[in-house]
């Protein structure tokens, strides 16, 4: 009896054995995503988040199924075009590139591994795709394409008499050209001049902006990662200058815009977010179209409007999405 015990127990370890190995031998390997982005600032980093956050909450939990290997390029192009050769040498399951310069670097890069851009304000024209409805071979993503025209409407709305506004922009960015195309246009429809400045990089944004002194009524700052990213140069001078200050995007109130009306940028992440799924799970991004938000959210900041000289219309505060105190 004894002895027929010992077998048993022996067969019974033996078996446990074997299913122990054979569930680690099935366990899946975790999903690797590397994610290129230009430069840090409030609006690129909430795109990010929502990207993590939405495969997160649908069964892409971090470091268990899926594990991210992020890279900032701190705005500078030589380090974006390293990281680029780094993560196709890496060749992870997916790319996510956040802005225009990184995912244009990132597309020259690679024809094989999926790529998801977010935050690029005209595919089309940086290259990325051959049209918004698809056709971008391995890759596709989502647009911050700015409402101009509901931008400046809102400006119109704080300063009726405005003649003339200053733009400040990276004359390298691809983005902020197609941002001053639209700006010109808009300008002209509503009767009032586009004064530009320009600054190739963050330590030029502060001389940008004291050049506009005198000759502006206002500043309005398009999504443009170089003077994003040094966003309270500007503020500064409008400070000291009596200048109001507008913003394409709403991180920006917080920073010292007097308003912004823009795409909320970590909705925007979640979006990319589900078109990674998508791709994960076998889709073809060269036969997904170009996504964008629809709705568009309203921050106001009354302490800067006053620190610069002004004060905003009760209607325009009572209709915001968030009051920056």
């Amino acid at each position: 009896m004894k002895k027929l015990l010992v077998i048993f127990l022996a067969a019974a370890v033996a078996a446990t054995l074997v299913v122990g190995l054979t569930g680690c031998a099935s366990e899946k390997e975790p999903v690797v995503i590397g994610i290129s982005q230009i430069v840090e600032h409030p609006a690129l980093d909430a795109v990010r988040n929502g990207f993590i956050d939405y495969l997160n909450e649908n069964g892409y939990k971090k470091d268990k199924d899926v594990t991210y290997d992020v890279n900032i390029a701190q705005g500078d192009m030589s380090t974006a075009k390293l990281i680029a050769d780094k993560l196709v040498g890496m060749n992870p399951n997916l790319i996510l590139t956040i802005a225009t310069p990184t995912s244009q670097v990132m597309v020259e890069a690679t024809t094989e591994i999926p790529i998801v851009f977010s935050a690029v304000t005209d595919p089309v024209g940086a290259g990325l795709v051959e049209s918004l409805e698809g056709g971008g071979k391995n890759v596709t993503g989502t647009t911050d394409l700015s409402p101009v025209d509901r931008q400046f409407e809102l400006i119109m709305e704080v300063i009726p008499e405005i003649k003339k506004l200053g733009f400040i922009y990276n004359a390298g960015e691809a983005n902020s050209l197609t941002s001053l195309k639209q700006a010109k246009e808009e300008a002209a429809r509503l009767g009032f001049e586009i004064v530009e400045a320009t600054a190739s990089n963050s330590g030029e944004v502060l001389s940008a902006a004291e050049s506009l002194v005198g000759k502006v009524d206002a500043i309005h700052i398009p999504t443009d990662n170089t003077v994003v990213s040094a966003f309270e140069s500007v503020t500064k001078v409008c400070k000291d200058n009596d200048i109001p200050l507008f913003a394409a995007d709403v991180d920006s109130v917080p920073r010292g815009a007097v308003a912004a009306i823009a795409i909320d940028y970590y909705r925007l992440g979640k979006q990319t977010g589900r078109m990674a799924i998508e791709i994960l799970k076998g889709k073809d991004p060269g036969t997904m179209p170009t996504e964008s938000l629809e709705d568009l959210l309203l921050y106001v900041n009354p302490g800067a409007a006053a620190e610069m000289g002004i004060e905003l219309p009760k209607d325009l505060v009572d209709r915001a999405d968030k009051i920056v105190e």
